[in-house]
């Protein structure tokens, strides 16, 4: 028999998206599979959309609202496969995105073999997704691969993964600590323990960017602790590798680099970078912005100008994601008119 393949979906309030996210996982032309949807306290209808899916081979899980690290403990609890799919619950996998890496794929109880495809960033309408090629997209080793992450600022969402039993044993559960890059924290202990990471380029997933109310996008105190807990524990990790100068001073770079993004919402956070900038033998320096940013903190000043621009992009992203949902609303009325 083809071997299980556990498709993990934590959900919050997602009842936009619920169930397409669940019908692209029942479309999978890999046919050994179980999904596994854990509602995290959703205070919409999440929960009842999902259990309208329940079967044999679908169940539906509920927990008090505990943060989608400790939602994905739970469903990883249940899990029998000898592959983990991770799926957000508002992103989709294209029909043969895991078949396409199971032909690849050895025994999921022994493999070291950690399976990454390219996914396509889009709002409602997959056929407008963007995938965007970058210097990840091939196979390489771990330390190659974070080094490649880190140095250049990329990222990699759950949905492009597949993980053998093996992987996940080995890399232990999700922090619940954590809430902005639990993700990056997770994945960078698989990376860790894997022996190569093989990209399949013929598997297709779905990122969607549904706007800044998604979680990674909203700022607090507490997110911002997660983040650069999240760095720590991650550059930890890659030590473990690669304990030299040139790890160090990526992970320099990379605080250095995020100080424009926090400066505009908490500028006592910077301080908070510097201390862990300073554990490393080394000072930040003060932020530099581009044009527009410097336009507009010169007439507004730092934190209202640069407050005011993200409200610009906030709503720039606001009308994309609209106008889109609308366009796919239309066109789903228009195939069932046919």
């Amino acid at each position: 028999m083809p071997e299980l393949v556990s498709i993990l979906i934590p959900a919050y309030n997602a009842e936009k998206w619920i169930g397409l996210t669940i019908q692209s996982a029942l479309n999978q032309t890999w046919h050994n599979k179980e999904i596994i949807i854990v509602n995290d306290g959703s205070s919409d209808k999440t929960l009842s959309i999902a259990r309208q899916y329940e079967c044999g081979s679908v169940k539906v899980l509920s927990q008090e609202n505990k943060g989608a690290a400790a939602a994905r403990n739970k469903a990883l609890g249940m899990a029998q496969g000898d592959y983990i799919q991770w799926l957000d619950a508002d992103d989709l996998l294209a029909p043969s995105k895991i078949s396409e890496q199971m032909k690849i794929a050895d025994n999921g109880r022994t493999s070291l073999t950690l399976l990454a495809s390219p996914h396509g960033v889009f709002h409602w309408r997959t056929e407008k997704a963007i995938f965007t090629k970058n210097t990840l997209w091939q196979d390489l080793s771990p330390i190659e691969w974070l080094t490649i992450k880190y140095s250049e600022n990329l990222w990699w969402p759950p949905v492009g993964w597949l993980v053998s039993r093996r992987l996940t044993d080995m890399a232990g559960p999700w922090d619940e600590r954590l809430s902005l890059d639990d993700d990056g924290e997770y994945f960078c202990r698989v990376i860790v323990k894997s022996d190569i990471v093989k990209f399949v380029s013929e598997a297709r997933c779905y990122y969607r960017n549904s706007g800044f109310n998604q979680q990674s996008r909203r700022i607090s105190e507490k997110t911002l602790r997660s983040w650069l807990l999240s760095q720590k524990l991650c550059f930890a990790q890659i030590m473990s590798l690669e304990n030299s100068d040139r790890i160090r001073r990526i992970y320099l770079e990379l605080l250095q680099s995020c100080l424009p993004h926090f400066y505009a919402n908490n500028p006592d956070f910077i301080e908070i970078l510097s201390t862990s900038s300073r554990e490393m033998g080394e000072e930040l320096m003060l932020p530099s912005f581009g044009a527009k940013e410097n336009i507009m903190t010169g007439l507004f000043g730092n934190r209202r100008g640069l407050n005011i621009l993200r409200l610009f992009r906030k709503l720039k992203l606001a009308t994309a994601v609209k106008c889109d949902e609308v366009l796919y609303k239309i066109s789903i009325l228009a195939g069932k008119k046919k």
